[in-house]
């Protein structure tokens, strides 16, 4: 069996999975602290890829990443090639699917930490920042550590979006989940039902750890 697409899956599950963490768990903060106009749209307008389909929120990344898009290029401009249909491209495709994960459950980890510890935290002196780096955070972890194992089952396993944005290209942008629908194309049934089994098996592994942080302390 070609182990690229599965190689492929998980360096770039895991490039967004980072990338989705850190601007997760930031938006998370800031949406469960902050009282700010827009608030909800902002919060509405992370969680879309979860009620999207695939090929719509692919659509729109073509839209905003393609080389006629001001954004795309300004990445072929500073890079020297295009975003889509590259490594780059699948990992904002999966980071953008990862994203709702990351932060509706940081969000709802961060909400359900008691006040009463951040105020004592304050009266002590310590900076905002510090707070939440040294109060807030450690005691939501559990919590930003099931959606993070959350956002990276899913970044592993993104289909639509990613077909859609890098392509179907052997050997360079195919990743697990578009070998999966190559080989079940081309009628190869044994390798396909191979890759399925390992991804199924990743995704276990991931609810179970999900499972575990959220009845355990870490």
């Amino acid at each position: 069996m070609d182990w690229f697409p599965l190689l492929l899956s998980l360096r770039v599950a895991s490039i967004a999975t980072v990338l989705a963490a850190v601007l997760g768990v930031g938006g998370a903060y800031l949406l469960a602290k902050g009282r700010f106009w827009g608030r909800g749209l902002l919060e509405a307008l992370a969680s879309l890829p979860i009620v999207l389909p695939p090929t719509v929120l692919g659509y729109y990344l073509l839209v905003v990443l393609g080389t006629r898009s001001p954004l795309g290029r300004l990445w072929e401009d500073v890079v020297g090639s295009p975003l889509v249909f590259t490594v780059a491209g699948a990992v904002v495709a999966a980071t953008i699917s990862a994203l709702p994960f990351c932060l509706r459950t940081a969000r709802a980890a961060i909400e359900s930490v008691d006040p009463r510890f951040e105020v004592a935290a304050r009266t002590m002196g310590l900076p905002e920042w510090r707070v939440a780096l040294h109060v807030t955070l450690p005691l939501a972890r559990r919590g930003i550590i099931a959606g993070v194992a959350l956002g990276f089952a899913r970044a592993l396993g993104d289909f639509g979006a990613t077909v859609m944005v890098a392509g179907n290209i052997p050997g360079r942008t195919q990743t697990m989940p578009i070998a999966i629908y190559d080989a079940v194309q081309q009628g190869d049934d044994l390798r396909a039902g191979t890759m399925a089994a390992i991804l199924s098996v990743v995704a276990i592994g991931v609810l179970l750890l999900v499972n575990r942080f959220s009845r355990a302390g870490v």
